[in-house]
């Protein structure tokens, strides 16, 4: 086996695609993306359905959003860098995930009863807790919404480098430049019908993925290289990979109880919907993870050089399938790049109208809405360029830095979702107490815990300040008609 090191790859001529074809398949998929956008964002006529596609999305196209919004260039990457730095449990930390999925599932539903015409996730805490609990979340999600976009355009740079010899700088530009363009002209109606087909390709991408590394190598054999070489990577009691799982299952929990892209998607679903296909997803995604981490895992044995473990996967399909498997790497790292930035782009631009602009501004029009989305999707794929130009980060750390932020939000949503007696102080000290701790343990022990403690103690101090001082929330206040200036929860008794 020739062993490939990453460094080689990034010069423009050793590369497996040539620099030329990487730039044509980047053009085609990025005119065809837009071209897709347009399309399907014809329906988008009014705010709502920009927003919340019309508030009638049916089960197929529900079941792939979820699915191709998971599979993030997060997946493909960072499921083989676990396997490849943690072993068997990375390998399984990463497809924990799929737990936030199934949870969410019945939450949408209620989610999508309670507040028929809502936007975001920032409303709901919002009216639910007043601006005690409403501030800090929207704080929390726009951070973890920009860290998960810059996580992204890096990961883009990367991969493309990587694949064809494309610049970085330009490669993750135009990843972003076209996911904000398609965005732009459909809003919500081309994010969820992109992202149909983009799941398609990326699970039948993945099969063939699997498909080749099995007929290179068998299971005994990566086993037998392990055991020789890395032994700790099978041993079952890695301290530091039990406690990725842990870590890894809550901060899934974190990013979807919190993220405006899953809520945002129970808003656009017809109702009944969302539970089966946030059920559905979940089974969809869990063994995709697990497909991507036995990459890391049989690297050894395939004897493939890795010099940055965050590009293990894509460097193993590309060596064992050639210039086709560059290619089949290539396409499906594009769409599980565009179907996850896009979604961010849609779902933090409601947050922008609903959560900021309309307080501050008083009831807008349509037109006046459209033209403030418009500006902050714009505005938002700036940030996440400025920020993933540097390139000074292994995306992992760059992702979890938001993980005790997303930990701490799980016991407000779920206590503010099913129970009248939580309140604005326990929700406010829930979130800020778990934050800190988590981002503590973050620097001084390592990326691996922060979610973990955050949740922790997050959900520690939520139980004393509800057992301390109870509410008793009127659920029935949450269907009503929002008010743009709506600060404070209405309570009943």
């Amino acid at each position: 086996m020739n062993t490939i090191d990453f460094c080689v790859l990034a010069d423009a001529p050793d590369a497996i695609i040539r620099p030329a074809a990487g730039y044509a398949l980047l053009a085609a998929f990025g005119v065809a993306w837009i071209a897709l956008g347009f399309w399907w964002g014809r329906r988008a006529k009014s705010y709502d359905g920009f927003a919340v596609a019309g508030r009638n999305v049916g089960l197929a196209l529900a079941s792939a959003t979820a699915v191709a919004t998971w599979i993030t260039s997060n997946t493909v990457m960072l499921a083989p860098q676990f396997a490849l730095e943690l072993g068997v449990w990375g390998a399984l930390a990463y497809s924990t995930a799929s737990f936030g999925l199934f949870a969410f599932a019945p939450m949408s539903g209620r989610i999508r009863r309670l507040m028929p015409r809502g936007y975001t996730a920032v409303e709901f805490m919002r009216r639910r807790y007043g601006q005690l609990g409403g501030v800090p979340f929207l704080v929390i999600s726009f951070f973890y919404a920009l860290t998960w976009l810059v996580s992204m355009s890096m990961a883009g740079g990367k991969l493309l480098n990587v694949l064809s010899g494309i610049p970085y700088e330009v490669g993750m530009t135009v990843v972003v430049s076209v996911c904000v363009g398609y965005t732009l002209v459909g809003g919500m109606y081309a994010v969820i019908g992109t992202d149909f087909i983009q799941s398609l390709i990326i699970l039948a991408g993945l099969v063939v993925v699997a498909g080749a590394v099995l007929s290179n190598v068998s299971v005994a054999e990566v086993h037998q290289t392990l055991a020789v070489e890395r032994p700790m990577l099978l041993s079952f009691l890695f301290p530091a990979a039990l406690m990725a799982l842990f870590n890894n299952m809550l901060f899934g929990f974190g990013e979807i109880f919190h993220s405006n892209v899953w809520w945002s998607r129970a808003f656009s679903m017809r109702e009944g919907v969302g539970p089966k296909a946030y059920a559905l997803g979940g089974l969809l995604w869990l063994p995709v993870p697990i497909v991507a981490g036995f990459l890391g895992l049989a690297a050894p044995a395939l004897e493939i050089g890795i010099s940055q473990p965050d590009t293990a996967g894509p460097l193993v399909a590309a060596t064992l399938l050639g210039t086709g498997g560059a290619v089949l790497v290539f396409i499906v790292v594009f769409c599980s790049l565009a179907s996850s930035i896009d979604s961010l782009l849609a779902a933090t631009s409601d947050m922008v109208v609903t959560d900021v602009v309309e307080p501050l501004a008083g009831t807008m029009g349509d037109r006046a809405k459209r033209r403030a989305a418009t500006a902050s999707i714009v505005g938002l794929g700036l940030m996440a360029w400025a920020v993933a130009w540097p390139n000074v980060s292994d995306l992992a750390r760059v992702l979890f830095f938001a993980g005790p932020l997303v930990g701490s939000c799980i016991w407000p949503i779920l206590g503010g979702l099913y129970f009248r007696q939580p309140g604005p102080i326990a929700a406010c000290g829930a979130m800020s107490a778990g934050s800190t701790a988590g981002l503590v343990a973050y620097q001084t022990i390592g990326w691996f815990v922060g979610s973990l403690i955050g949740a922790a103690v997050s959900g520690a101090v939520f139980a004393v300040l509800v057992w301390w001082k109870p509410d008793n929330f009127d659920f029935r206040t949450l269907s009503a008609e929002p008010s743009a200036s709506c600060a404070n929860p209405k309570q009943a008794g």
